[in-house]
C-alpha cells in the first residue's frame, strides 16, 4: 500500500507542467516623457510714474529694444518748477538772515571785548555793563545758530525737490524689451491717475517652466539639460537647464513646476510660448524589472510567483514604467529572484513548482 502511494506522487509529479522561471532583474530607469511648458520672461515689470504730471515725450514704442539707464519717457510738471523756485528763494531769505545774525554778533562780541578791556581799570565800568554785554553776545550766537539751521533745513528741501524732478526722466530698470506702450504724449500720469505707462520683459533670458507630475520629481536634477521643441520651429532642438523647483506641488494636478533657465540669444522665443519638454526621468536608485507575463492582476491584488524552496510564493507588487517586455515592479523582491515567467492565478500559493 505504502508502494502504490508512493508511485502515485511520483506520477503525479511527473505529469505536472514545467514552469519557466526567470530572474528578478535590477537597473537605473532613465527615459523621457513629453511634458508640456510655458515661457516667461525673466524679468518683467510694468511703468508707473512716481510724480503726478502729464507726458511730454516717449521715446520708445512696442517692440523697442531697451538698455538698462536708457530715456524712455519724459513728463512735465509746471507746479514743480513753481514750488522748485519758491524754495529756494527761501533759501536765499534765509542765508540773508543768518547773515544779519552774524553781523549783529560781530557787533555784540566786539562791544563786550571793549567793555571787558575797559573794566580791567577800577571804576571805569560797571561789572554790571559787562554781564550785560556778554549776555547780548549769548543771545546772538543762538540766534546765529537758529538762522543756520533753518537754512540747512530749506537746503535740504531743495535738494529732495531737486531728487524729485528726477522722476520726472523714466529710465529703463533693465535691459529688454518693450512689449506694451500704453500712454500717449498729453497723458495724465502719476499716483491718482496711475495709468501703466509702459511694459518692459526680459526676453534675451527665459524661464521655462514646466509641471512635473508628482511621480517624476524625484529625478528632478538641478543643472541638468533638458531639451525641447517650439511649434514655430519644429526643426530646431533647444536646450535649457534646471534651475528652480517650486517644492510644493498644485493640490489639483499633482504637479510641481519647474523652471529652466534658457538662454535666448537670437531672440527666436518669446514668452507665451508653448514648448514641447522633453523631460528625463531618473529614480534615485535602480529599479527592479520582471517579464510582463511574469505580473498576475486580479481584482483583489497584483502579484508575480517566486520561487519559494520549489514552491509557489504569491508577493504582491505595483507595477511601473514598461520597458520592452520587461515591466518595472516593487515590492517584496530582491535581485536574482526567480519568478514564474508565465504566471497565472492558477498557480497556488504553496503548489509545487517544476523548473
Amino acid at each position: 500500500m505504502k508502494r502504490t502511494r508512493i508511485l502515485i506522487a511520483l506520477l503525479a509529479a511527473a505529469s505536472a507542467p514545467a514552469q519557466e522561471l526567470a530572474p528578478v532583474t535590477s537597473k537605473a530607469l532613465s527615459r523621457t516623457v513629453d511634458l508640456p511648458g510655458e515661457f516667461l520672461p525673466f524679468q518683467s515689470v510694468e511703468i508707473h510714474a512716481k510724480l503726478r504730471g502729464y507726458v511730454d515725450r516717449m521715446l520708445v514704442d512696442r517692440g523697442s529694444v531697451v538698455k538698462q539707464g536708457q530715456l524712455l519717457a519724459e513728463i512735465t510738471a509746471p507746479e514743480m518748477k513753481s514750488q522748485l523756485a519758491e524754495a529756494e528763494s527761501k533759501v536765499l531769505a534765509a542765508t540773508s538772515d543768518r547773515l544779519q545774525a552774524e553781523a549783529q554778533l560781530a557787533a555784540a562780541q566786539s562791544t563786550f571785548d571793549r567793555l571787558e578791556a575797559a573794566a580791567k581799570t577800577p571804576g571805569a565800568i560797571s561789572g554790571n555793563e559787562v554781564v550785560q554785554a556778554q549776555k547780548q553776545v549769548d543771545a546772538a550766537k543762538a540766534l546765529v545758530e537758529s538762522k543756520r539751521q533753518a537754512g540747512a533745513a530749506l537746503e535740504a528741501a531743495v535738494r529732495a525737490q531737486r531728487d524729485l524732478e528726477a522722476y520726472l526722466r523714466i529710465t529703463a530698470p533693465f535691459d529688454g524689451v518693450v512689449t506694451d506702450r500704453l500712454v500717449h504724449p498729453g497723458a495724465l500720469v502719476g499716483p491718482s491717475a496711475d495709468p501703466v505707462m509702459l511694459v518692459i520683459q526680459e526676453i534675451a533670458h527665459l524661464r521655462l517652466v514646466v509641471a512635473v507630475p508628482e511621480e517624476d520629481i524625484g529625478g528632478i536634477a538641478h543643472g541638468a539639460s533638458v531639451e525641447f521643441r517650439v511649434p514655430a520651429y519644429p526643426d530646431r532642438v533647444y536646450s535649457g537647464t534646471v534651475a528652480r523647483a517650486s517644492h510644493t506641488l498644485d493640490p489639483k494636478t499633482r504637479t510641481m513646476p519647474v523652471e529652466l533657465d534658457v538662454f535666448n540669444r537670437d531672440g527666436a522665443l518669446s514668452p507665451g510660448m508653448y514648448p514641447a519638454v522633453k523631460w528625463p526621468v531618473r529614480r534615485s536608485k535602480p529599479s527592479l524589472f520582471v517579464p510582463k507575463t511574469s505580473v498576475v492582476s486580479t481584482t483583489e491584488r497584483t502579484f508575480v510567483i517566486r520561487n519559494r524552496d520549489g514552491h509557489a510564493e504569491w508577493v504582491n507588487v505595483a507595477k511601473g514604467v514598461a520597458d520592452g517586455d520587461f515591466i518595472e515592479v516593487s515590492g517584496s523582491l530582491q535581485t536574482g529572484d526567480k519568478v514564474v515567467r508565465r504566471a497565472t492565478d492558477e498557480i497556488r500559493e504553496g503548489t509545487p513548482l517544476h523548473p
